[in-house]
């Protein structure tokens, strides 16, 4: 079923039932509990919206799937009213998001500008599309990108001949190619046991995933420095809900969502990193590499014709220069 035919659907069936608002928004979070995701965008929602409205307005995280399995479905699970928020990564679905993606590119964000505020400032004229039926309360993007490897140490492009690379969207598999690797698309849920039994090599993904999926049990190498972009996330309202919320729950909904809850995720995320790789330094059994500005310029000049070639297919030169802020 389309986008656009389940808004429709989810429409008529709240309609019908007279409901007008969600006096405690369910949240769908894919991940456990302990995940970076809760206490930086759920609890601090519930938290910021209890305070502003006198408690007619609260959040509950439903974890681990409880609203429904799937990390791919989450946006969808909004729009069916099976819940009032979620979180995604645009990448699950890189189709519905085009553009968005485009932020997940090497280069495409400076590395010394926070993600969140590149994202914002395009969203207005050149991502909006990409969320329909929804109101966006959050999007950040994570900690820049690295290799998360089993029994393999990357140190150039030509040792990821042949690996088998998770990737999670198209923008990271066209990275992957052209290194050499094979991509593989999947949820971050899934790279623990992936890995473990050797279905994938290793990962290209942010250092937090070490924590938050626990992948410091089953990876022994990290390559930092390399141009691999970072991820992108969302953190969505059902249009529909918000509506229906009355006047003083809008504005509390306003303040508490945009630039401020998005700051709160990508500091999360960065912090979240910053402590795992603490730890899989620590880690005797773990081989830490960090590329020399040589080494980096070996694999900035393997994947340059990416950008431009992904940025041309989306027709998003004018958004890659809003992410920029140019």
């Amino acid at each position: 079923m389309s986008l656009n035919k389940i808004i429709l659907a989810a429409s008529a069936a709240i309609a019908i039932s007279g409901q007008v608002f969600a006096q405690e928004l369910k949240f769908a979070s894919f991940t456990p509990p302990f995940h970076t995701i809760n206490a930086s965008v759920i609890e601090k929602l519930n938290t910021d919206l209890s305070a502003a409205t006198n408690g007619s307005l609260t959040v509950r995280g439903y974890h681990g799937g409880e609203l429904g399995a799937g990390p791919a479905e989450q946006y969808v699970r909004v729009l069916q009213g099976a819940a009032d928020m979620s979180w995604g990564l645009p990448g699950y679905t890189s189709s519905q998001f085009g553009k968005t993606m485009i932020a997940e590119l090497p280069g495409a964000i400076p590395e010394d500008m926070p993600g969140y505020e590149a994202l914002w400032r395009a969203y207005d004229k050149h991502l909006s599309r990409e969320f329909p039926g929804t109101k966006p309360v959050a999007l950040w993007t994570s900690e820049p990108n690295i290799f998360i490897m089993r029994n393999k140490v990357i140190r150039t492009p030509a040792d990821l001949a042949g690996l088998k690379i998770r990737v999670a969207g198209t923008t990271a598999a066209e990275v992957a190619k052209a290194l050499g690797a094979t991509p593989v698309q999947m949820p971050a849920s899934q790279i623990y046991n992936a890995m473990q039994t050797g279905l994938i090599d290793g990962v290209i993904t942010g250092a937090s995933t070490l924590k938050d999926f626990k992948l410091d049990e089953v990876a022994d190498a990290m390559t930092l420095g390399a141009p691999l972009g970072r991820l992108t996330f969302y953190s969505v309202l059902s249009s529909r809900v918000y509506d229906g919320l009355s006047a003083d729950q809008k504005a509390a909904v306003d303040a508490a969502s945009g630039l401020s809850l998005s700051k709160s995720a990508e500091d999360a995320w960065m912090k979240t990193a910053i402590a795992a790789l603490e730890a899989a330094r620590a880690d005797s059994a773990n081989t830490v590499v960090e590329l020399t500005d040589t080494e980096k310029e070996a694999f900035a000049k393997a994947v340059s014709g990416v950008i431009q070639s992904y940025v041309k297919s989306v027709d998003g030169a004018e958004t890659l220069s809003a992410l920029k802020g140019k």
